[in-house]
């Protein structure tokens, strides 16, 4: 009789072992079309718009609203058709920075400097290899060249210093990509003693 109760133990332990399976993990599946990929060119629109290079590169028009970037004009840097105006013999340069009511040009203790085109023209980077425009970003070579001078204030290089490799090919891509516009900018003027 023992042996029959502890068969009947057993088997009723096993059988409810057995209904009690452990629930099934849910998994979820995400759909290849449902996921956003975003290619170099959109990441380089959103990474150009959010780390502000319109703020100086794109000449700007007034509006009721105030200035605005010019869309027909957008980013190529100082308008070569106009001139900075004359600084005011009364404001000391030294410590101090004036800038073109555009943003587009800068006149400091370092002289004076033109927001670079970065259309992909030949007169801006239309002929700029991604390597050249790494070393321009990272390095802050004046067109990304060995041996040049560094890009002028205030363009924040040092910012730029550590930023990934696959950003600064997205912001290539993204400027590669827009309406090429002719404008030679006018060169760098180092400050006078």
């Amino acid at each position: 009789m023992k042996n029959k109760l502890i068969a009947i133990m057993t088997f009723s332990v096993l059988i409810l072992a057995s209904c009690n399976r452990p629930k099934e993990k849910k998994v979820a599946v995400i759909e290849e079309a449902n996921v956003k990929t975003v290619n170099l060119e959109e990441r380089g629109e959103y990474l150009v718009s959010i780390i502000g290079c319109a703020d100086c590169h794109t000449p700007k028009k007034m509006t009721e609203m105030g200035p605005v970037p010019d869309m027909d004009r957008y980013m190529m840097g100082f308008d070569s058709s106009g001139a900075l105006p004359p600084i005011p013999e009364n404001v000391p340069l030294g410590p101090w920075a004036l800038f073109a009511g555009d943003l587009t040009a800068a006149v400091g203790p370092w002289g004076t400097s033109y927001a670079g085109n970065l259309t992909p023209h030949e007169t801006g980077i239309g002929s700029w290899t991604l390597d050249q425009f790494k070393k321009a970003i990272k390095e802050g070579k004046y067109k990304g060249l060995d041996g040049s001078r560094p890009i002028m204030p205030p363009m924040p290089v040092e910012a730029y210093r550590s930023m990934n490799d696959e950003d600064v090919e997205a912001i290539f891509a993204y400027l590669k990509s827009l309406k090429p516009i002719e404008n030679v900018v006018p060169v760098y003027i180092p400050p006078t003693s």
